[in-house]
């Protein structure tokens, strides 16, 4: 039988919740390191808990919560939905499902953009979205799907995966390595490229429209002489550039110049992930996608581990899903003391 609780006096994340009444999940707790205690409550059908489907309430005795009746709970749910209801000509703010739902989208067409790359259907395209939230992981399938025939036959990759700084020479080589048509480069966490004039100029040569795209290099290069890599030739291949640059917050005029140059070139996705509310509907998303299956862990588990990542995301060096996985590590070797050790080791110091 379900119980119901109002709270008389209580918080969650210093937000007041006195006077708000919830399904009860677990009863009456204290805390182990401070005074007082908190009691877990059903969250699924109420908004402004980030899509959490329970949370702690803290209290400061058991006397600070009452039971209620059912009745009372649907009146109380019913009221904050009908306050909630926007007035004629106003917007309905996004709920937690529906910002899901946009950011499951948006993945969505990344995965498919990626995959219209690697068949040839489009030339190239920019992914720009903070660090941390699976940008990589949706093009890199669609290129190691790609490549199966390549791999059963024992013959070289026709797409490779290039990470971290890049000097223009370096680029220059690399596309000249992947330019046949059917090949596919994808610079992943390069944004050094972006500040380099001539790197610039170089990926703005292989990302044009037109119908030939020939790349020079100028000077005379011993390194490109030796690895028999010619001053000039064309490029004939696809390009996906995945960013943690915003192109639209860029401010220096310069930058901005070069960017907008690039995007008139490609197709630009912006993952639209620009808040700490994103960042953990995107993680929620990905956990019920099966993020944390190969764990074992309870689904009760698993959502206080989520709880665990927003209540210290201020706290936490990054709020990302390698931290999501971090934190299951945790869990996995002392399921009783993760908190505890994520403290210690995921955590900036307090004050």
């Amino acid at each position: 039988m379900k119980k119901y609780i109002r709270i008389e006096k209580g918080d969650y994340r210093n937000e007041d919740m006195s006077g708000r009444v919830f399904p009860i999940v677990k009863d009456y707790q204290d805390h182990a390191n401070k005074p007082g205690g908190f009691v877990t409550v059903n969250t699924t059908q109420l908004a402004g808990f980030m899509g959490l489907d329970k949370v702690r309430i803290n209290i400061p005795t058991l006397s600070a919560i009452q039971i209620v009746t059912e009745g009372e709970w649907i009146a109380h749910r019913d009221s904050l939905k009908l306050s909630e209801t926007p007035k004629a000509g106003e917007n309905q703010p996004e709920t937690d499902e529906e910002a899901i739902e946009r950011i499951a989208g948006r993945f969505a067409i990344l995965d498919e953009m990626a995959e219209a790359v690697a068949t040839n259907k489009v030339r190239a395209m920019i992914v720009s979205g903070p660090p941390g939230i699976g940008k990589s992981f949706g093009v890199e399938r669609a290129l190691e799907k790609r490549s199966m025939f390549e791999d059963i036959a024992g013959a070289k990759r026709k797409f490779e995966v290039v990470k971290g700084a890049m000097s223009a020479i370096g680029l220059y080589k690399k596309l000249y390595e992947h330019a046949d048509r059917g090949h596919v480069v994808c610079f992943d966490d390069c944004d050094v490229i972006l500040y380099d004039d001539l790197a610039l100029n170089l990926l703005k040569a292989a990302l044009d429209t037109g119908r030939k795209r020939t790349l020079q290099w100028g000077t005379e290069s011993r390194f490109l002489h030796a690895e028999g890599v010619p001053n000039s030739f064309d490029f004939n291949a696809g390009i996906i550039f995945i960013t943690n640059v915003k192109f639209d917050n860029v401010k220096s005029k310069k930058l901005r110049d070069h960017l907008e140059a690039l995007q008139s070139r490609c197709h630009y996705l912006d993952l639209t992930i620009d808040s700490m509310r994103d960042r953990m509907l995107r993680i929620k998303q990905i956990c019920r996608e099966g993020l944390l299956s190969k764990y074992g862990m309870d689904k009760t588990v698993e959502d206080d581990l989520v709880e665990f990542i927003f209540a210290n995301r201020n706290r936490l060096r990054e709020v990302s899903l390698r931290m999501v996985l971090k934190i299951a590590d945790l869990w996995k070797m002392a399921p009783d003391r993760y908190q505890e050790l994520a403290q210690q080791t995921c955590m900036r110091a307090a004050g």
